[in-house]
């Protein structure tokens, strides 16, 4: 085992005890100065930046959209930190109290995971994202990002670390692993004696392999097979902007929806259209053979294809002949991140929502909404699509779990 990964896990470990007994007022002006900085910084960071994009030139055009940063997206970044700051601390919850039959007190308190590891790939802002809300929370937390973000990672860690170093706080709160190596990142997921729980936020390929090979406890976070379904009862002057942006407003990101699903009834008035407008937007249209029946020129979508996530300028596109194949379609190929049903008709819409069997299920939305600033919850760790402890854009509440604290007078059980 690498013996600077184990001393990164000693002083996460320190930092998190020491971090459970900070006011949340201290936490909160941190926060706001950490916003400060950045902006402050945001030249350098920039610049930094700029080296790691010369660096990316031949990777796919949705990865260099992840990895860049300007100043707009600075400014996002420093908005998340304020708004996580201006959030009820989770540690200060008290979930529930009671008294036992034997008088004893009982509160149910919540309190840190403790150390959590964060490996994801291109995506800088993650870096003080993740950083804003593990500190928030009373957590400590050790990053691994990519090797095509280090220098802009380097870059926002360092200030954000000046900002605990000046506000007297545990600056090994925040640590970069700078070794962007698989063999590290390896043991990174091995390093249970100090890591509580590893979050993996990127490709599904990244994400598989971290739930394969990690020994620490992971929380999934989902690629996004994400879908629209057009329902008989739709409203199709909503549909087609709901459509458009779900696929063209950021089609590199995992909330971005991939396929189409049309109900016979109203595929062949909406096809042409809805075909027509996604690709003046760019997209490569793959469709059905149903499809294709009504939109001949468009390119045939293989079998493989509905399982795929673009996180890109396409989509396929299918129809269907009911609300049930709909939602079975969906049930069986998307990775359970987000789904949406357009239609007007309220009761088809809740069936909609209770079957699906995904994180978010949206009527009437589009499934760019799934994320956790869009939740309200300032900023997101990742988006899990798991069912055990955390479900959906992951803000700070999921970053802490339950402590029982019991005070008795003397009780003994009998």
């Amino acid at each position: 085992m690498n013996q600077q990964l184990i001393e990164m896990g000693k002083r996460a470990q320190q930092a998190a005890n020491q971090l459970a007994l900070v006011a949340t007022v201290a936490k909160n002006d941190a926060l706001n100065q950490m916003a400060d900085a950045l902006l402050a910084n945001a030249d350098q960071i920039i610049a930094a930046n700029q080296a790691d994009m010369v660096n990316a030139t031949k990777m796919p055009t949705k990865f260099q959209d992840r990895l860049m940063l300007n100043q707009q997206r600075i400014v996002g970044m420093a908005d998340e930190l304020r708004h996580v700051a201006i959030l009820q601390d989770p540690t200060t919850k008290i979930d529930r109290g009671w008294i036992t039959k034997d008088g004893l007190q009982i509160i149910q308190q919540r309190v840190p995971l403790g150390v959590i590891g964060m490996i994801y790939e291109a995506r800088p802002n993650v870096t003080s994202g993740a950083s804003a809300l593990t500190f928030k929370s009373g957590n400590a937390v050790i990053l691994r990002g990519g090797k095509e973000a280090l220098r802009t990672n380097q870059a926002v860690v360092k200030v954000l670390r000046q900002v605990l170093t000046s506000s007297g706080l545990p600056v090994n709160a925040i640590q970069l692993i700078e070794d962007t190596s698989h063999q590290v990142a390896q043991e990174l997921m091995e390093l249970d004696q100090y890591v509580d729980v590893i979050i993996p936020r990127g490709s599904h390929r990244l994400i598989q392999a971290v739930v394969k090979n990690a020994t620490v406890p992971v929380i999934e976070t989902g690629a996004g097979n994400c879908h629209l379904y057009v329902d008989r009862d739709a409203d199709l002057t909503k549909a087609t902007p709901i459509i458009i942006n779900a696929k063209t407003q950021r089609p590199s990101v995992c909330n971005a929806a991939e396929k189409l699903l049309v109900h016979q009834d109203v595929a062949a008035h909406f096809l042409p259209s809805i075909i027509s407008q996604l690709r003046q937007h760019g997209v490569e249209v793959r469709g059905d053979e149903r499809v294709r029946q009504i939109v001949p020129d468009v390119k045939a979508a293989s079998d493989e294809e509905w399982d795929t996530e673009y996180d890109d300028l396409i989509m396929a596109v299918k129809v269907v002949d009911s609300l049930d194949q709909a939602i079975d379609h969906i049930n069986r190929h998307s990775t359970h991140h987000s789904e949406a049903i357009i239609t007007e008709d309220g009761e088809r819409g809740r069936q909609f929502q209770r079957r699906v069997n995904s994180a978010v299920v949206y009527v009437n939305a589009s499934t760019r909404f799934t994320d956790g600033g869009e939740f309200g919850f300032g900023a997101e760790i990742g988006i899990s699509t798991q069912k055990l402890h955390a479900r959906g854009p992951m803000g700070l509440d999921q970053l802490t779990t339950i402590k029982y604290e019991v005070t008795g007078n003397g009780q003994v059980r009998k």
